[in-house]
């Protein structure tokens, strides 16, 4: 398994691997992997002739530097980890972060048809932007044909396939399914810095939004944003931050149920200070 630190040594790489008709899928993480990436990555790999695998943890997305600074970082555990694909097809780009934005680490400005400013939007001050700006960023380096993208970030998910069509990027995105835990949590890196009681509390966030979906063909989305409010108000190890019941394609929180219009529940939930998001489609 290849492992890049620089990009020029990257780019002349994948440059000849593309000259012999290699196709190329990207999935791109902040690493702390866990089976939830592995999974991509074997989703690519499936698809793809070779797979590049970005392991950066971007500091312009993150509205608050102490959830930054406590972001876990483990190169050698993920690259050990990465081993146990089929490690001859993929590749591992791992670059400090002054080889993605020499000496001005700050973000573009991006306008996303609005996406941007729903939900993690309006929670997370400059967040898109940050997101825009490294995604654009290492799909200019890469050069992939597909990228490939979890659906626990849905929102994100969304903001880059608007990102791809606005800038008219030679890259296919393919969105892939949540990857839970047996007892329903969606993974994540910050699972790991969960103590035990709210690891065995953080569930719930799941069971939720499965009543949710059970509940949405009977009751308005006003009756289960409130039924909702109340399940966390006597749930003692987690606060709710946000539930949303929103349009899958633009955001927009629902106004009125159409049969046209495909629908998901969102949510962000504290346990102590860490932040989980989770989402599911509800028809």
């Amino acid at each position: 398994m290849d492992v890049f630190y620089l990009k020029t040594k990257l780019i002349h790489h994948i440059n000849e691997l593309k000259n012999s008709g290699n196709s190329i899928g990207f999935v791109p993480t902040m690493g702390a992997l866990h089976q939830g990436h592995l999974s991509l990555i074997e989703t690519a790999l499936k698809h793809t002739d070779l797979v590049v695998v970005s392991i950066f943890v971007n500091p312009t997305q993150f509205d608050n530097q102490q959830d930054l600074l406590k972001y876990p970082r483990t190169l050698e555990a993920d690259l050990e980890l990465l081993k146990s694909l089929n490690d001859k097809k993929i590749m591992v780009y791992a670059p400090l972060t002054e080889d993605i934005y020499d000496d001005n680490i700050t973000s573009e400005t991006f306008h996303f048809a609005g996406l941007e400013h729903e939900m993690e939007g309006a929670f997370r001050s400059g967040h898109f932007d940050g997101v825009g700006t490294i995604v654009k960023r290492l799909f200019e380096i890469v050069q992939p044909d597909f990228a490939f993208f979890g659906e626990k970030d849905y929102q994100q998910l969304q903001i880059v396939r608007k990102l791809v069509e606005q800038h008219s990027l030679p890259v296919k995105i393919v969105g892939c399914p949540i990857y839970r835990h047996a007892d329903g949590l969606a993974m994540s890196s910050r699972n790991k810095r969960l103590s035990k009681e709210h690891r065995e509390a953080a569930p719930f966030i799941y069971k939720t939004l499965k009543d949710v979906r059970e509940q949405f063909g009977i009751k308005s989305a006003k009756e289960i944003t409130e039924w909702v409010k109340k399940q966390f108000e006597i749930q003692p190890l987690l606060e709710l931050e946000y539930f949303v019941i929103a349009d899958s394609k633009t955001l927009k929180p629902i106004k009125r149920k159409s049969r046209q219009k495909a629908y998901r529940a969102f949510i962000a939930v504290y346990a102590s200070d860490i932040r989980l998001i989770d989402n599911i489609a509800l028809n």
